[in-house]
């Protein structure tokens, strides 16, 4: 058992938690929780530390809820550590921690796989006719948003997810808690422009619609989105760059009563996902 919160393993762990560059450099990312782990898939499991009293109620306790049995199961086979309560609050990020931190390997995709969309549902395991659907986001800064978006995105149908590189990073840990384990299941690439890789987008005949303010667009539900299509969703406080909006195939904007000035970013990217969602399934 780690007893100690001066163990190497501890700062490891809460480096990986806390540090951005302490997960390019290792390349795998902390998930804390029992969802988490759970749906962590197996192959890409580095390592597992659960708190004492997890590991006690888990060993020795009859007619566990599901959850926990399940996590039980899947903790066969795989090694883990014990970690002394005191010391296992100390390892992790939220306030109220379920007791486990799995150390999962990042995925690592490229432009040109995550756009080879056949290629992509077949790894994914994925059975879908439909024609590819995108969201491209610019300097989003929210790890809510972020989460929120990726999960959205799953549900919706998404097949990818492709960000400029001055977005909030994918592994903070309050994006991984806000996506409830869609992080493992929707591919995402983060590119060094995210202008050339909308030229690059154009090339393979898909039609990009930059979300603006502007009354000059379109509203959102003009356009048939049943073709290949992509979203392209900016920063909460000062949306597209106009620069990037003048690369977008379209201008589109969702119009708004009382006096707000805009929607939340992950809000906005709901509408338009579930927006294209709803003309694919007509």
């Amino acid at each position: 058992m780690i007893t100690s919160p001066a163990n190497g393993k501890v700062k490891y762990v809460r480096e990986l938690i806390l540090k951005s560059r302490a997960r390019k450099k290792e390349g795998c990312f902390a998930a804390e929780g029992i969802k988490m782990f759970l749906e962590a898939p197996r192959e890409d499991i580095c390592d597992v530390f659960i708190r004492e009293k997890l590991d006690e109620k888990l060993r020795h306790e009859d007619n566990l809820p599901k959850n926990y049995a399940a996590c039980r199961a899947k903790l066969y086979g795989l090694h883990y550590e014990v970690v002394a309560d005191d010391v296992f609050e100390k390892m992790t990020d939220t306030v109220t921690p379920q007791g486990i931190v799995t150390l999962v390997r990042k995925p690592r995709y490229s432009l040109e796989e995550v756009l080879d969309v056949e290629s992509l549902r077949r790894e994914m395991g994925i059975e879908r006719s439909k024609e590819p659907l995108y969201m491209l986001l610019e300097n989003l800064q929210d790890p809510g948003n972020l989460g929120t978006i990726l999960r959205t995105a799953e549900a919706a149908g998404v097949d990818a997810i492709i960000l400029g590189e001055n977005c909030v990073d994918m592994y903070n840990a309050k994006v991984i808690r806000s996506t409830m384990g869609a992080i493992y299941r929707v591919p995402f690439v983060y590119v060094e422009s995210l202008r050339a890789a909308m030229d690059e987008m154009k090339e393979a005949g898909i039609i990009l619609y930059a979300a603006t303010l502007s009354r000059t667009a379109k509203e959102y539900d003009f356009y048939d989105y049943r073709k290949p299509t992509a979203f392209v969703i900016g920063n909460e406080g000062n949306g597209l760059m106009e620069d990037t909006v003048a690369k977008a195939s379209a201008d589109i904007f969702i119009p708004m009563e009382g006096h707000g000035e805009s929607l939340n970013a992950s809000m906005a990217a709901g509408i338009l996902m579930y927006e294209a969602a709803r003309q694919r399934k007509k």
